[in-house]
């Protein structure tokens, strides 16, 4: 993205009278995505992360009411139990015209981030945050969060790589961890989207990773854009030691249906993962489990939006992903 372009997305931020303490822009109306013509004009889409949802859509109906669907008639603490109980825990409000520019903005509240980001409790903000993002407003306790969040992603992307990869390869795993088990990337997405974000995102896939993967102790950059990365069975469990608890736990009960002799017979912890990280499917049980924890919420979520964003901008919003699933 154009560096001038963000002073336009912190100006959008200022149309809004409700208190927003973390907010970033993403996507392909922020950063450039393989597969769009110059003339392609794609919404903006904006995350905004507040403390007190119900609070904040109080004050924002007030202001925004044209922004809501017909659930907005019903006031804010039915928009904000939706928003917190059904799906991923975000309410949108697509095709909102903001000084000229079309935006989609999502709201979440700070807690439900932080756990995504800290729990993987779902991957829909957490597996967004894998990517390029623009923060636009920055916050202490989601950017210690996110650094968590980093540092899982890379280790199941190298959990789900051979010794020897590029850092092409890597961007792509660590990119495409959010779209297992959505069931969008085989009905609405372009097939190749994972390809398209990280061919013209290079750069900003390297400013996000390259000094984090450089400061492993058991990765080295052997050749230009090649990586290498020590396969000793104790290096790799402990990588898969560190993993988010209840995503570890869906590995090994995958690990535990196919292990011979099974990880609950051994005593030892670090014994149990030294054992699952030569078992020959690691990477299978690890996409497995990612697809898990990505499904249910994903399908929620879009479900959700259907009422969120009514059924007139949820037409219009499918008719454009269909288009852009054909674009190769």
């Amino acid at each position: 993205m154009a560096s001038q372009n963000v002073a336009v997305l912190k100006e959008t931020l200022s149309h809004f009278r409700a208190p927003i303490r973390y907010a970033f822009g993403y996507g392909s109306g922020v950063f450039q995505q393989a597969g769009y013509s110059a003339k392609s004009k794609p919404q903006t889409d904006f995350i905004f992360a507040v403390t007190h949802p119900q609070h904040w859509h109080s004050l924002n109906l007030q202001q925004n009411r044209s922004h809501y669907s017909f659930l907005g008639t019903y006031g804010s603490g039915l928009v904000a139990n939706i928003q917190e109980k059904i799906g991923a825990g975000l309410y949108f409000n697509p095709y909102i015209n903001i000084g000229g520019m079309t935006v989609k903005y999502g709201v979440v509240s700070i807690d439900t981030l932080c756990r995504d980001l800290l729990k993987w409790d779902t991957l829909y903000l957490a597996g967004r945050m894998h990517k390029p993002i623009q923060v636009l407003k920055d916050d202490s306790r989601i950017r210690a969060a996110s650094q968590v969040n980093t540092a899982n992603a890379v280790r199941v992307a190298l959990l789900m790589l051979p010794k020897e990869f590029t850092e092409e390869e890597l961007y792509m795993k660590i990119a495409g961890i959010s779209y297992m088990g959505d069931f969008r990337m085989t009905v609405g997405e372009n097939p190749r989207k994972i390809h398209n974000i990280v061919q013209k995102q290079m750069e900003e896939f390297h400013n996000k990773y390259h000094d984090y993967i450089e400061g492993l102790s058991n990765t080295a950059f052997v050749r230009d854009g090649v990586i290498q990365q020590d396969d000793n069975p104790k290096i790799l469990a402990s990588m898969i030691q560190k993993l988010p608890e209840s995503f570890l736990d869906k590995v090994m009960v995958q690990f535990d249906r196919d292990g011979q002799p099974k990880s609950t017979d051994l005593s030892d912890e670090m014994e149990k993962y030294q054992l699952l990280s030569q078992s020959p499917n690691l990477s299978k049980y690890i996409a497995t489990s990612v697809s898990q924890t990505v499904k249910k919420p994903a399908m929620m979520q879009s479900l959700k939006g259907i009422f969120t964003a009514g059924p007139l901008k949820s037409i219009k919003y499918a008719g454009e992903k269909l288009k852009k699933s054909r674009v190769k």
